[in-house]
């Protein structure tokens, strides 16, 4: 835990202070912003392969590790002037357990930040259709004026006379920010096919990297402790190695369970013991009586 890593997976250095200062009432959590994020899956000739980015090693937090692309929800994501196809926003409020307006601006962060940070739009001219290869200069322009917000989702969409295809999403799982983490966020996860003629490309600042991989390697890179990942992300990967296709993964997401996973920390003999429900591979115990760190003001990032 010293060194914020076991086996493959990235924990915070400052943990144990900040859980020590909650459990004695010294430290209030903060909200959790709403953010979203994308496994992007494709065929190929070995199997199902997953988009995965690799966050740059000089970033305060989770350098080093590997993520989804995502981010957190931008204030008009809910513009009801959103071209839409797909799943009614109702349908979606029900699927995420939020309400209209929260459900179309998480959908819509997951779309606009897949094609912010992968350069793959999940939107089409039409209900029925995707848009087809989205690079070049004035492709770039758009993309860059989202990124810097100059420019919403939906004008970028009604400028280009497109529509969100909500339809091309499955809602895979929802993980919340622990409570003693100092940035926090309300997560879901979405899986979605590469749309075809449609490439991925790193257009992420935060990212040095950028890889397809099947799940099982990924993971099995994770328990050899040579891939960095924090719990969400090697947790969805497990799920996604039981799918053998895209449309697997998509037809399975129907009924994966969206209750939020969070975090749990307690004291107990002498230790500090952090536990995910339902996913005892990532429970971590830490002498209480470990040296204090300093806290990172940065925080945490989806993913």
């Amino acid at each position: 835990m010293a060194n914020g890593q076991a086996n493959g997976q990235w924990y915070p250095p400052e943990w144990p202070d900040r859980i020590r200062a909650l459990a004695a009432g010294a430290l209030t959590p903060v909200a959790p912003r709403r953010a979203a994020t994308v496994m992007l899956l494709k065929d190929t000739g070995a199997g199902t392969a997953v988009h995965m980015l690799r966050r740059r090693a000089s970033m305060a937090f989770a350098g080093g590790a590997y993520a989804y692309p995502g981010g957190a929800v931008d204030p008009r994501d809910d513009d009801r002037d959103i071209g839409w196809a797909g799943p009614t926003r109702a349908w979606w409020a029900d699927r995420l357990g939020v309400g209209e307006a929260d459900a179309q601006a998480i959908v819509c962060a997951a779309v606009r930040e897949t094609y912010e940070e992968a350069g793959v739009l999940l939107a089409g001219p039409t209900g029925d259709s995707v848009a087809g290869d989205t690079t070049g200069p004035d492709w770039e322009a758009d993309r860059a004026a989202l990124v810097a917000r100059e420019l919403s989702f939906a004008e970028f969409l009604n400028r280009r006379g497109l529509v969100l295809r909500s339809d091309l999403l499955g809602a895979f799982a929802r993980w919340v920010t622990p409570e003693f983490e100092a940035r926090r966020y309300d997560t879901w996860f979405f899986v979605a096919a590469l749309p075809e003629g449609q490439r991925t490309r790193n257009a992420s600042t935060e990212a040095d990297r950028t890889v397809w991989i099947r799940p099982s390697e990924a993971a099995a890179g994770y328990d050899r402790g040579e891939l960095l990942m924090m719990p969400p992300t090697i947790a969805t990967l497990r799920a996604l190695a039981e799918c053998g296709t895209p449309a697997q993964a998509l037809a399975a997401a129907a009924d994966r369970d969206m209750t939020p996973v969070l975090a749990e920390a307690r004291l107990a003999d002498g230790e500090i013991v952090i536990s995910w429900p339902g996913h005892d591979e990532f429970t971590q115990h830490v002498p209480s009586t470990a040296p204090a760190t300093p806290s990172d003001p940065t925080g945490g990032a989806p993913a």
